[in-house]
């Protein structure tokens, strides 16, 4: 099981308490993550990644075994610390200001 950590503005659309466990068929990745999470919970499509280009949006960072993520291939291997549910998958809403 893969334990995923979202921001709480996020937990609060889902109705989600706490970390989310869920199972991912095949390889790990940033991209197999979000699509079971979105398929799990479908009001989340659209807020973590374009509903278009399945890009993350800007404000939102991903996390791994206290590595930024954010900018690597969707489809680059999670660590295996991730996969194992070890350590969470961590979505993160980014703060900008001036």
């Amino acid at each position: 099981m893969i334990r995923v950590a979202l921001p709480p503005h996020l937990r609060t659309l889902a109705k989600i308490d706490g970390e989310v466990e869920l199972e991912v068929k095949g390889q790990v990745t940033t991209c197999s993550v979000l699509d079971a999470l979105e398929a799990r919970y479908p009001m989340l499509r659209g807020t973590i990644r374009d509903h278009d280009r399945g890009k993350r949006r800007a404000f939102v960072r991903f996390f791994a075994c206290a590595t930024d993520l954010s900018n690597q291939p969707p489809d680059t291997p999670l660590p295996d610390a991730v996969a194992k549910g070890e350590e969470p998958f961590l979505v993160l809403g980014a703060l900008a200001g001036g």
